[in-house]
């Protein structure tokens, strides 16, 4: 018996559509930043590791008080996966990323001479750190252009077609296909926002969205 066909990906937005979403995106937001609080390459790379099956409010008042006493691997690693733990206890999962931040952090010490290496292929070899953390860091330390998709992305790049794909990194794939140039660096910014507060899950807020008339999704809330 035959597979039913998978359902075909519609086409990405047109540009001009593109850059007329982007434009108001960037009036509303000129310069987007990630609301996890950090102080340097490592401690956001730490931050985004925790931040997994975690909110970022919920990471940031953890590492309130972690990031006041440490600020590098080296600091990581004297402080011990015991240390780690006490000041991260209340995100999910927290013994896993425990062991995990204090294993990157050897890994940092003794390969990279306490840096953060700034390749996605050395990122990834990190423990915990997958592509969405590697392009985090990329972005927003490095100024490379890397597209961090979480589930807020991949919502938003699919309801607007904007960036549609059936995976994460076919998102990924489509917004740097299809966002244009100028808009590249703080495109995941833009989008991760906006599904955070106003293309939510269950009821988007299209009453107050600002790309409201060029969304094609078929069911707008009043």
């Amino acid at each position: 018996m035959a597979r039913p066909a998978s359902p075909r990906i519609p086409a990405a937005l047109p540009y001009a559509a593109q850059i007329e979403i982007f434009s108001r995106l960037r009036e509303a937001n000129p310069h987007p930043v990630t609301e996890l609080e950090y102080t340097n390459a490592f401690t956001l790379l730490v931050a985004v590791a925790l931040s997994a099956q975690a909110t970022d409010v919920g990471v940031n008042k953890a590492t309130k008080t972690l990031f006041q006493r440490v600020a590098t691997p080296q600091q990581m690693l004297d402080l011990g996966v015991d240390g780690l733990t006490e000041h991260i206890r209340t995100i999910g999962l927290y013994r896993q990323k425990a062991k995990n931040v204090i294993a990157l952090s050897r890994i940092l010490v003794e390969v990279y001479g306490g840096e953060v290496p700034q390749s996605r292929a050395a990122l990834m070899t990190l423990p915990g750190v997958g592509r969405k953390t590697a392009n985090v860091v990329l972005n927003s330390v490095f100024d490379f252009p890397a597209q961090a998709v979480d589930t807020h992305i991949f919502r938003v790049g699919n309801r607007t077609r904007i960036a549609p794909g059936r995976d994460v990194e076919a998102v990924e794939r489509a917004i740097e296909d299809n966002v244009p140039v100028p808009f590249q660096q703080d495109a995941h910014h833009w989008l991760i926002l906006h599904g955070r507060y106003i293309c939510q899950a269950r009821r988007p807020r299209c009453a107050i969205c600002p790309i409201e008339d060029l969304c094609p999704y078929e069911e707008k809330t009043a």
